[in-house]
């Protein structure tokens, strides 16, 4: 084929390459579907078209349709957003145009549209008739109405639920209820058309479940509609009466047919309102008036007289319905109707005395009235005067006249008919008893309009004395009240007594010694004012001389007086005073004053204390009727004397014995007979047998007995025995009393007023009567009597303050712990308690129990079914209700609960117990002596107080060897006991001096006892470590500055070998090579729990590690040594040989080790030049400047080590350094007591284990390292690989020593 013709199928293919390259495609829509929300917002973004264009033209989106007017599209980025509001259930489903463009090509689809639900109706009640007829009888429960609402959105949305919102009025929210789901309105409570309402409106809310689309909230739609029931009345209620009550009046003698009054009913069913038919049912007077039937006019029907009929006459007028009602009966009411007969004036005002009141009371004409008052009262004057006129319509006008008439005024000044007449008391202050005791008005009745019509009455008022004074002391102050000391219990200081004017206060004053403080040394006799000495002990001068003190007295009514009082106690001698006669003799009457002086001298020097005499009466059966002026020996009777008290068979002679006490120290007395002739007068007032009487009287019961008083007057003579009794106040005219007698006993029978009747319920439930006695020689006594008056049982009872009761755990107690205590304020009660709550304190807070048990006597005892724990619950607390079963009306149970606070006390009932610690307690030689403290316990003990006490003691003592072997020690230790907090601690020392060389530990077993006796034991390790175990730690520092560091020394240390560090001592280093620097040296010992310890090089190896190294260097830390063991002289043998083959090993060691190192290169020495290098170029912190071999603690310059003090070779340093290195990082073996000395052939593996590692390692290369310590160190990491010893490694880095 030619060329031209091969060219030609060529170009026909390049033709058509060029012609596809040019072809345009049409854009592709993808979008098919699209949802938007129907409430999303106008230019809120709705979706995205997806279109795509295989030759990747720009597209431009637009849209057409009939929806499209609810859209807007970009036209670059085919995003579109609403443009008008969108409705779901207008139309669910849209279908909008979508266009786009490449520029070249159009493509157009129709995209659906689906508008997705977002709840946005309200729900629609359905219905026109809002209005329910509902009977007012309809029954509870029945059905009134349904409603029903429609909901245009779906799912959730068109759920539906309702609710009552609102009732009008209020009342019915109680008696209406629907159902939520149904709308079904049902009626709950009972109706009433005319009690409660005749209609009600109900709120009734439609809610939608809610519902949410484009926003993240929910909302929710709700309507309401309002619904009236009308209640429909029934005929079920009674006639009612309107404008109660019924008041008519009417004259009398009117005529007949004349009406009166009329009365009005009604039918309460009001939408009934059935026709009323009136009658008279009763009347208090027969055939007077009559009524119409259907109008109810009351009129006269028969001649009307007051004066027969009284003031008016009460109808029963009856109102009945027409037609019977629903439960076929004709519904009926009554009503009561007063007629009131209006009379004429034609009689005058009378005075009347009225007694009782209401119905009780009981009126008598009277001119004459009596009464009494109290002195300066002020107010009314209670008489019990009416003026009553039988004409209503006058007036009364009523004045005063008499000599006393401007003391008072008379009220009221007019009075219509009947009224009460009070006297008000214008001059209270001229009402004075010790002024005058009677005051007489007269009350003058007149009728204005009839001025012949006049009364009078006379008023006759007593007045009564009062207690409105205080008692008075002669002085102010008594300052020379004097008493030997150590005076006789009983002893009179001074007889001080205060008057009073009032005549209730005669012989009524009481006396006390303020402050309380003086009553522990003296006191005074309340009724007769007589100081005597209350405690001979502590009347000691020499501790104190002078005791001030105020005595006060009070009346009877508790107004006070005081005055000063100053006892001074004189010294006592040994001198007896001498009285001056045999005996003394005076004649004195009754109720006069005696006045006899007693005289003595005494031997003692005049002018001293024991030469000044006191006198007193030796207390005797008549002592206290008399005292004695102690200065002068006068004596004198301090009560009135009578001859009536004294023993008849004495014939009025009374004997006193005086005693003449000096004042020296101790005190000397004498004593001398005193014979007194009281002779008789009429002295003697009336006595009551008692001092108060207390009766008691059912209220209600007119002229019922009440009690008995009695009273007699010891005077000898019916002249002067005779005794009259009468009540002089406090009776409020309610009771009387009748006095009769029995030989020389008079009895006054006390009776409620005939015309009385006591109201409990009144304002006085309790009087309290004066019934005074009096003789013919008016002397007289009052004594008081107290009437109760009785009433029904109506009170609530009510609790008594219980006090917290105790009772001790696990007992087993029947009888009560503790009780309940209530009263009541009836007399006549029944108690009985209930359990409210018992709730116990347990770890702090309260939670119901069982534990005790409430017995309906109010005791409270333990409940035998569960057992008290104090350690569980220390407290309990109950609560009770009290009831009385009595109770006639009224709540019967206490308005507050009654409380009872149980502590429940600990006893000894559990055993010590041991609190467990991973402490390790060892004993080395510097700790070995007798008395040091080798280890300690700790232990508590659940109960409390002395329970918890705890005492340690030392019960046993075993040693066992590193064989395990077990035998008895006598006791080489013993506990001592102390306390920390709740806890205690027994710190156990030696008794005597240790064995250290042996090697094993003790097994001390050391018993806590409590003091209940409860023990509990607990075995200790004491581990013997010896000497050979010491480390000694050699610091740069002072001996003061290693203190100041040891605790930070001790964490570093700890640190870096994981044991315990033991610090025995801190001492200054004497050594010969430390002289001229300072440096101190550390004691120490590394121990393990298990007991075992770690040796010198084993601490080496340990804190070699560099991050230790460099903060022991820092602390100071130089280098370690270590003391040597002390062989004893019958084992050197033994050791020489063990030492033999230690050194045919060693030698054996070296060789191989030897053969080993010749097998270096010349690497391997190039990597030691290169750290001689870097040591030479970099030097110690620490030490002098100058090159260090790496691997060693050796220096190359004069004075750098501090022990060596050697210049190194090093190139010799070099040769050697991998074996010496190598040795140092070998184990020593582990604190295992099998370890001692001995090497097996397994010490060779570890050496040649590393020396391989260390030949693999040097391929690597060396790492540079800037510090030569560091690179020393660095380097010995590197080629740690072994695992770790379970005691420790050694550190060459701080060896003493030289390297192999």
């Amino acid at each position: 084929m030619s060329p031209v013709m091969e060219w030609i199928p060529a170009g026909f293919l390049l033709l058509c390459v060029i012609s596809l390259s040019n072809a345009k495609s049409s854009p592709t829509i993808n979008t098919l579907l699209a949802r938007v929300c129907e409430d999303t917002p106008k230019d809120a973004h709705a979706f995205k078209i997806d279109a795509t264009d295989k030759d990747n033209d720009a597209l431009t989106y637009s849209l057409y349709g009939e929806n499209a007017i609810y859209f807007s599209v970009d036209s670059k980025t085919g995003d579109v957003t609403v443009s008008r509001t969108l409705d779901r259930e207008i139309n669910d489903l849209l279908l909008l145009g979508v266009s786009v463009s490449d520029g070249h090509y159009t493509t157009e689809k129709d995209i659906s549209i689906i508008l997705q639900e977002a709840n946005d109706n309200r729900p629609i009640f359905q219905g026109s008739n809002f209005d329910i007829p509902v009977k007012e009888n309809s029954p509870i429960g029945s059905t009134l109405f349904k409603v029903l609402a429609t909901d245009e959105d779906v799912s959730q949305g068109g759920q539906i639920k309702y609710r009552i919102a609102d009732v009008t009025p209020s009342h019915g929210s109680k008696l209406f209820n629907i159902v939520p789901t149904t709308g079904t309105v049902t009626l709950t409570g009972a109706l009433n058309y005319t009690g409660l309402s005749s209609y009600y409106r109900l709120t009734i809310n439609a809610t939608d479940g809610g519902g949410r689309c484009f926003y993240n909230e929910t909302n929710y739609y709700s309507s309401i509609a309002y619904y009236v029931i009308t209640v429909l009345d029934v005929p079920d209620l009674d006639p009612k009466f309107l404008g109660l009550p019924y008041i008519g009046s009417v004259e009398e003698n009117s005529v007949v047919d004349h009406s009166i009054y009329t009365v009005t009913a009604i039918d309460q069913d009001t939408e009934i309102n059935d026709n009323i038919i009136y009658s008279i049912q009763d009347s208090t007077a027969e055939g007077l008036f009559k009524i119409s039937i259907n109008d109810g006019i009351i009129s006269v029907d028969s001649t009307i007289d007051r004066e027969e009929i009284g003031d008016n006459v009460i109808l029963t007028i009856k109102a009945t319905e027409s037609q019977p009602n629903i439960h076929g009966v004709y519904a009926s009411t009554t009503a009561p109707v007063q007629i009131n007969i209006i009379d004429i004036n034609d009689n005058k005002a009378e005075f009347y005395k009225c007694e009782g009141s209401g119905e009780l009371q009981t009126c008598d004409k009277a001119s004459q009235f009596k009464v009494d008052i109290k002195e300066h009262s002020l107010g009314t004057v209670p008489i019990n005067m009416m003026v009553k006129d039988a004409d209503k319509i006058k007036n009364i006008k009523l004045t005063l006249e008499g000599a006393d008439k401007d003391m008072f005024s008379v009220e009221p000044q007019f009075a219509a008919a009947d009224s009460v007449v009070q006297l008000l008391i214008k001059e209270p202050q001229k009402l004075d008893y010790e002024e005058t005791q009677q005051m007489v008005v007269e009350v003058i009745a007149s009728d204005p309009e009839e001025t012949s019509f006049v009364s009078t009455a006379t008023v006759t008022i007593m007045i009564q004395d009062i207690n409105d004074n205080n008692p008075k002391f002669p002085k102010d102050n008594y300052l020379n009240l004097t008493v030997p000391e150590h005076s006789d219990v009983g002893t009179v200081v001074a007889t001080i007594t205060a008057d009073d004017p009032d005549t209730m206060d005669k012989g009524n004053i009481t006396y006390m010694l303020h402050p309380e403080s003086i009553r522990t040394y003296f006191d005074v006799e309340p009724n007769t004012g007589v100081i005597y000495v209350k405690n001979k002990t502590l009347l000691d001068r020499e501790v104190r001389p002078l005791y001030p003190g105020t005595l006060q007295a009070k009346d009877s009514d508790g107004k006070p007086d005081t005055a000063l009082l100053e006892f001074l106690l004189t010294d006592i001698n040994d001198q007896p005073p001498v009285i001056n006669k045999e005996y003394y003799q005076a004649f004195v009457k009754e109720g006069s004053q005696l006045e006899l002086q007693v005289e003595a001298t005494d031997a003692d020097e005049p002018g001293t204390l024991n030469s000044q005499i006191v006198f007193a009466i030796v207390p005797s059966m008549y002592s206290g009727y008399f005292t004695m002026d102690h200065s002068t020996g006068v004596l004198k009777n301090q009560v009135e004397l009578d001859r009536e008290d004294l023993d008849a068979e004495l014939r009025g002679k009374i004997e006193l014995n005086v005693t003449a006490t000096d004042k020296g120290m101790p005190p000397q007395s004498s004593m001398v007979r005193v014979i007194i002739n009281v002779e008789d007068v009429n002295d003697n007032t009336p006595a009551f047998k008692n001092s108060s009487y207390k009766f008691s009287v059912q209220e209600g019961e007119a002229g019922a007995f009440v009690g008995t008083v009695l009273a007699e007057d010891l005077d000898q003579t019916t002249d002067f025995n005779r005794i009259s009794l009468r009540i002089i106040a406090g009776s409020f005219d309610s009771f009387a009393i009748l006095t009769t007698s029995e030989e020389q006993i008079y009895m006054g029978n006390i009776t409620v007023d005939l015309g009385i009747d006591l109201d409990y319920e009144s304002a006085r439930q309790k009087y309290e009567l004066q019934v005074e006695a009096t003789d013919l020689g008016q002397k007289k006594a009052v004594v008081m009597v107290e009437v109760d008056v009785l009433d029904v049982n109506d009170e609530r009872p009510e609790f008594l303050l219980s006090n917290p009761v105790k009772v001790k755990e696990n007992t087993t107690l029947t009888e009560a712990i503790g009780r309940f205590k209530a009263w009541d304020k009836d007399g006549n009660h029944s108690l009985i308690y209930e359990l409210e709550s018992l709730k116990c304190r347990c770890n702090g807070s309260l939670t119901p129990c069982e534990w005790f048990v409430l017995e309906p006597t109010g005791d409270v005892v333990v409940n035998p079914e569960h057992t008290l724990d104090y350690e569980l619950c220390d407290q309990a607390l109950m609560e009770a209700q009290v009831i009385d079963e009595y109770t006639e009306k009224g709540e019967n149970n206490s308005l507050i609960a009654g409380q009872m606070k149980i502590n429940i006390e600990d006893i000894n009932d559990n055993a010590p117990q041991f609190i467990f610690s991973d402490s390790v307690f060892v004993v080395v030689s510097e700790t070995a002596s007798k008395g040091t403290s080798v280890g300690g316990v700790k232990a508590s003990d659940h109960d409390t107080g002395i329970n918890a006490q705890l005492e340690f003691k030392v019960s046993a003592v075993r040693y066992e060897d590193i064989n395990n072997q077990t035998s008895s020690e006598r006791f080489l230790f013993e506990a001592v006991t102390t306390q920390q907090k709740d806890s205690y601690i027994g710190i156990i020392q030696t008794t005597e001096r240790l064995d250290v060389n042996q090697k094993g530990k003790y097994l001390v077993t050391v018993s806590a006892t409590d003091t209940g006796g409860f023990s509990t034991n607990m075995t200790l390790e004491i581990f013997l470590i010896d000497t050979s175990y010491k480390v000694e730690l050699r610091f740069r520092g002072t001996q003061a500055e290693v203190e100041q560091n040891k605790p930070a020394i001790i964490r570093a240390l700890t640190s870096a070998t994981k044991a315990a560090v033991e610090i025995i001592s801190i001492k200054a280093d004497t050594s010969e090579e430390s002289r001229a620097s300072v440096g101190a040296i550390m004691v120490t010992y590394f121990l393990y729990s298990n007991g075992t310890a770690l040796t010198k090089n084993e601490v080496e190896l340990k804190i070699a590690e560099p991050q230790h190294a460099i903060a022991l260097e820092e602390l100071g830390l130089i280098y370690i040594g270590g003391s040597s063991v002390k062989i004893p002289e019958s084992e050197t043998l033994k050791f020489t040989l063990f030492g033999i083959m230690a050194g045919l090993v060693i030698v054996l060691v070296v060789l191989i080790t030897s053969l080993v190192c010749t097998r270096r290169n010349y690497r391997r020495k190039l990597k030691a030049a290169k750290a001689m290098n870097s040591a030479t170029m970099v030097g110690s912190d620490n030490h002098r400047s100058g090159p260090v071999v790496p691997g060693t603690n050796k220096y190359t310059m004069e004075g750098a080590n501090p022990v060596l003090n050697l210049n190194i070779d090093t190139a010799m340093v070099l040769d050697l350094d991998g074996e010496s290195s190598d040795v140092d990082k070998v184990s020593l073996g582990s604190l295992d007591y099998s370890d001692d000395l001995n090497t097996s052939e397994n010490d060779v593996k570890p050496v040649m284990q590393q020396i391989q590692e260390e030949e693999e390692l040097e391929d690597n290369g060396p790492p540079e390292y800037i510090e030569p310590l560091g690179a020393a160190l660095a380097q010995r990491s590197q080629k740690k690989g072994f695992d770790n010893h379970r005691v420790g490694i050694s550190n060459p880095a701080f060896s003493s020593t030289t390297d192999l």
